[in-house]
C-alpha cells in the first residue's frame, strides 16, 4: 500500500524524523488560508505547491512549483488541481494519460534564505530478499535525476546492510553520515535522522522508504523534503490507522474490485487471462503461458474455496480487460474438489453468457476425471486439459488463431 507524500511525512514525523512542514488542501479556495497558517507556524516566506499523486518525478511534469506571493499561490494551485499530471512513473509515462490531481500540499520553502548553502542527498530503506536483511541506500547526489546517477555513476551510490535481528547500529549511522561528507552539527543531525527513519521503517512494517531529496539546510538541519512510503499489505492489520489512509482513487479500479471479493489480482500487460488457486501454481501458470508464446494478462488467485460465486466474479474481473484473447483456468483440487470447480465454471459461464474469449480449463487432483467429464459434456465452448503441456498447447493454438 502506497502513501501520499503528506501522509508519509506525518508518519515520519511521529517517529521524530524532521520534515518539510506542509498543509494538504483539496480546493484552490483553501490554499491562501493554508499558506497563512503555514507562515504563522514556520515563518516561511514562500510556499511550494506539490501535487499529491502516487508517482515520482512530479516536478518534471509540472506538479511541483514555487509560489512567491498569495496571488501566485492561487494561480499555481488552480492550474495543478484537476490537471492530468504526466510523469515518467505514471501509467504510460510522459506519453500516457497521466493521473488526476485531487490534492496539493502547500509546503514551506526550506531552501531559503541561502539556497547555495543547501545540499540534496538521497536516502532510502528497503528489504534485500536475497541477503535477508534490510538495506539503506544513500548518495550525495540527491534530486530528480537519481536514476541517472545510479546508471551512469554507480560508485556514488552506497549501501549499508542492516541485520534485522540486531537492528541499526550507531557505527552504521556515523558511517553513512561520514560517506555523505558531513561533519560537525550536520553529521550529528544526519545520524539522528537515519536512526529515526529506520525506526519508522521497522515500526510501520514498511517495504520501502525513499527520501529524495534529503536536505541539509544552510543552518545544517537535515530534513525530509519529499518521501515515498510503501507499506506491507500483509501487516496492515497491525496498523489500522495507516490502513484507513489508503487512497482507492490512486489504485487500479479492477484490482480494488477484486480485493473487495477476496481475490488476489494484479493487472499485467498481456493477452492470456489466468485463473488459478494458489500463488505458486499461479506463477507456474504464467510461465507456461510465456512458454506457449503468450503473455499473462493478470495474476489471479481465487484461493482454496473456488466455488461458483468466486469463479464467476473472477471471470468478470478477467473479462474487463479488452486485451485478453484467451483464459486459462488452472486449478489443483486439494482442499476443493475438482468437480465442484468444474460445476462452478459451467454455472459462471452460463450466468455471464455470450463469452467470446476461448476458455481452457485444466483441473488436477481430487475428482479430476469427473471434472473433465462435466466440462466436456457441458456443451459450452470450454476446452479441458489434464497435463500442463496439453494446456500450454491449447493456449498456443487459440492465440495463433486469435
Amino acid at each position: 500500500m502506497n502513501l501520499h507524500e503528506y501522509q508519509g511525512k506525518e508518519l515520519l514525523k511521529s517517529y521524530g524524523v524532521k520534515i518539510q512542514e506542509g498543509i494538504v488542501v483539496t480546493s484552490a479556495d483553501k490554499v491562501v488560508q493554508a499558506y497563512s497558517d503555514l507562515q504563522q507556524s514556520t515563518g516561511t516566506q514562500y510556499a511550494v505547491v506539490k501535487a499529491q499523486i502516487h508517482a515520482g518525478g512530479r516536478g518534471k511534469g509540472g506538479g511541483v512549483k514555487l509560489a512567491k506571493s498569495k496571488e501566485e499561490l492561487s494561480s499555481i494551485s488552480e492550474s495543478i488541481l484537476g490537471m492530468m499530471l504526466k510523469t515518467p512513473q505514471t501509467p504510460g509515462g510522459l506519453d500516457g494519460e497521466g493521473k488526476l490531481v485531487r490534492k496539493v500540499l502547500i509546503a514551506e520553502d526550506v531552501y531559503a534564505p541561502d539556497f547555495d548553502a543547501c545540499k540534496e542527498y538521497y536516502v532510502s530503506i528497503l528489504t534485500d530478499r536475497a541477503k535477508k536483511c534490510n538495506v539503506i541506500i544513500y548518495s550525495t547526489e540527491g534530486g530528480m535525476d537519481i536514476e541517472a546517477v545510479a546508471e551512469e555513476t554507480p560508485h556514488l551510490v552506497h549501501k549499508e546492510n542492516i541485520d534485522p535481528a540486531l537492528g541499526l547500529q550507531g557505527f552504521q549511522t556515523r558511517k553513512i553520515a561520514f560517506n555523505l561528507g558531513l561533519s560537525g552539527k550536520a553529521m550529528k543531525e544526519m545520524t539522528k535522522f537515519i536512526s529515526s527513519l529506520y525506526n519508522a521503517f521497522v515500526g510501520s512494517d514498511a517495504t520501502l522508504f525513499e527520501i529524495n531529496p534529503c536536505l541539509k539546510t544552510g543552518d545544517d538541519r537535515i530534513l525530509a523534503v519529499d518521501c515515498k512510503v510503501t507499506l506491507d499489505d500483509n501487516a496492515l492489520y497491525r496498523h489500522p490507522d495507516l490502513a484507513e489512509q489508503r487512497d482507492l482513487d490512486e489504485e487500479d479500479p479492477t484490482e480494488v474490485e477484486a480485493k473487495s471479493y477476496g481475490l488476489s489480482y494484479v493487472n499485467l500487460d498481456g493477452n492470456v487471462g489466468c485463473m488459478v488457486n494458489g500463488a505458486g501454481l499461479a506463477m507456474a501458470t504464467m510461465d507456461i503461458i510465456k512458454l506457449s508464446g503468450g503473455d499473462p494478462a493478470n495474476f489471479l488467485d481465487v484461493g482454496g474455496t473456488a466455488d461458483a460465486d468466486r469463479v464467476e466474479k473472477a471471470f468478470r474481473i478477467i473479462l474487463k480487460d479488452p486485451s485478453v484473447k484467451a483464459i486459462l483456468i488452472n486449478i489443483f483440487g486439494g482442499i476443493v474438489r475438482c468437480d465442484r470447480v468444474a460445476n462452478g465454471v459451467v454455472q459462471a459461464y452460463r450466468n455471464i453468457g455470450d463469452i467470446q474469449v476461448p476458455i481452457i480449463v485444466r483441473l488436477q487432483g481430487t475428482n479430476a476425471d469427473e471434472a473433465k467429464k462435466i466440462i466436456d459434456q457441458s456443451g459450452l465452448e470450454v476446452r479441458s486439459a489434464i497435463e500442463l503441456k496439453e494446456a500450454a498447447d491449447l493456449v498456443k493454438e487459440v492465440i495463433d488463431h486469435a
